[in-house]
């Protein structure tokens, strides 16, 4: 999963961040220090060609994996996977949509209209079953939401059990970011849970400025992965959706043919007021959908260890730093003759920090309340499969998580002067971050780019959606080195490197004394939460503390 959908400019975005917070600094600790040279070892071995860059469930990954099992050893860490091992296998199912199996015919009025997969229509893989069929009728559900803190209730008055919803892929535009990016995630479990037994999600001229239809085409012909469950159905869902289709905006005009309200009116009431949420209605006749899967397993493996607390009544809880340690492997670039995509900054540099963090806390001899869980997760980049796998089967009880620090491409090619948490305006753990950052003359800068709902869209969201306050930690946008730009950096980063074989330390300047200084705050935040005399609390006007904790 990509993380960011389109870069903004980096030098402008820099100019606008305002530092948070100027609460006095308390001492930092000075028995224990991030290492340099620590660091660059862990880059240098989990970045190599050698590990082919990653993927999971390949040779490269359960090698990586296995270097970090054993710094875990050597740390005399505690193993937290399953069975008294580091381990945490997951069992993973890969989908791949059979050739010309996939159709869709509409039928109304006594006529049949066939859509022409790749041109009119696509859909992707089954992961449930190797052919699936299903025709029932249909019920347009706006953009199929259901938020009545945001005045959005798309079925209301509507039944849809046994039917196929029709929906506007995206979302209002009023929507605050994150809280969008949410609700926006979770529509396919809102119709599974009004009873539907298919999806049609309609393209919009909107959609089409932003990503092309073709584009979307161009992904039928790759895999799509879940995780099973310990009762063997994808993702552990009893219940699924039986048929699926993305409708490019012309073609889907037929079926509004005789509706209340013409579909070319609602693109144009979106148009007019981008703020607009049409009110859904029933539409004439069936859709059948039909389509072929093939399947194959795997797994990979999370890696989970464990610091044990020394408080009597607080060691039973954790903080848990999570980094994946996966990327996506050997794939050519057209731009290059390099095929490993090394992953060094995403998330070799992640999983680096977090090795070095965990050498600090066993070497600092501090007596730390909590117990602190060092968590490298696989897939990432499958879609925080991984991370979801964990938050729905946990190794240890989830109410006993008091917080998750997710290390996810610090971009540690430049001499910040600030860092970044997304999240941090949630929860308590912002004044963690803030006052960790501080004790290294360093700043915590609000999110830059919140269109983006970075938020969402890296794994600390699977323990977010389970009631656990969560940070996600990246460098800021601005240099402690008169002439640097950070922002500048990264942005270059993510124009000509992110997910491309020149994410490689042959190409990366690595800035390891930032490295360092990025561990030192991390391992602050932890040390922090993990001594604290509360657990963190999210804050109270926060929408994912309402929703999510218990």
């Amino acid at each position: 999963m990509k993380k960011l959908t389109r870069l903004l400019l980096p030098a402008a975005i820099a100019a606008t961040l305002a530092a948070c917070g100027a609460q006095e600094a308390p001492a930092k600790d000075t028995s224990v220090s991030a290492q340099q040279q620590n660091i660059r070892a862990h880059l240098e071995f989990l970045a190599s060609d050698d590990l082919k860059g990653r993927q999971t469930g390949s040779d490269g990954h359960e090698i990586a994996s296995k270097y970090i099992v054993s710094e875990f050893k050597q740390l005399g860490l505690e193993p937290a996977g399953e069975d008294g091992t580091y381990y945490q296998r997951i069992p993973f199912r890969t989908s791949m949509l059979k050739a010309d199996s996939a159709k869709m015919v509409y039928s109304a009025n006594g006529e049949e209209l066939e859509f022409e997969f790749g041109k009119e229509f696509i859909t992707g893989p089954s992961h449930h079953a190797e052919r699936s069929e299903v025709t029932a009728p249909l019920v347009f559900v706006g953009y199929g939401m259901e938020a009545p803190e945001f005045g959005l209730n798309d079925y209301d008055g509507l039944d849809v059990e046994g039917k196929i919803v029709v929906m506007l892929t995206g979302r209002p535009e009023n929507l605050p970011s994150e809280e969008g990016a949410h609700l926006a995630n979770i529509k396919d479990d809102i119709a599974r849970d009004k009873g539907a037994v298919g999806i049609i999600t309609l393209h919009t001229p909107v959609r089409e400025e932003v990503r092309k239809f073709e584009t979307s085409v161009y992904y039928t012909k790759t895999p799509r992965m879940t995780w099973m469950g310990p009762n063997g159905l994808p993702q552990g869902q009893e219940q699924q959706l039986m048929g699926s289709a993305y409708l490019d905006d012309e073609p889907a005009q037929k079926l509004f043919a005789n509706a209340p309200t013409a579909l070319d009116a609602i693109f144009e009431q979106i148009s007019e007021d981008p703020n607009f949420s049409p009110k859904g209605f029933e539409l004439d006749g069936s859709v059948m959908l039909t389509k072929e899967s093939t399947h194959e397993q795997t797994t990979s493996p999370n890696v989970a260890a464990v610091l044990p607390g020394t408080d009597p009544q607080l060691k039973d809880e954790y903080v848990v730093y999570t980094a994946h340690s996966d990327h996506i492997g050997v794939v050519k670039d057209m731009s290059s003759d390099d095929v490993i995509n090394n992953g060094a900054m995403d998330n070799a540099s992640g999983v680096s920090v977090m090795l070095e963090t965990a050498r600090m806390f066993v070497e600092s001899g501090i007596d730390n309340k909590r117990s602190i869980m060092f968590l490298s997760v696989t897939a990432e980049e499958k879609g925080l499969l991984g991370a979801d796998y964990f938050a729905n089967n946990p190794t240890v009880p989830l109410n006993s998580i008091v917080a998750n620090v997710n290390l996810d491409m610090p971009v540690l090619l430049y001499d910040f002067a600030d860092v970044i948490a997304f999240g941090a305006s949630h929860s308590t753990l912002g004044d963690t971050v803030t006052k960790a950052a501080q004790q290294y003359d360093t700043e915590q800068s609000p999110d830059p780019m919140p269109e983006q709902a970075i938020f969402t869209r890296s794994d600390h969201y699977t323990l977010v959606k389970k009631g656990i306050p969560a940070v996600f930690l990246m460098t800021g946008f601005t240099s402690r080195t008169e002439g640097e730009d950070g922002g500048e950096v990264w942005g270059k980063f993510f124009a000509e490197h992110y997910h491309r074989p020149s994410d490689d330390l042959k190409v990366h300047d690595v800035n390891y004394e930032a490295g360092a200084r990025f561990t030192n705050i991390n391992f602050e935040i932890g040390k922090e939460i993990a001594n604290a005399d509360q657990r963190p609390q999210w804050l109270e006007d926060s929408y994912f503390g309402k929703q999510f904790q218990e």
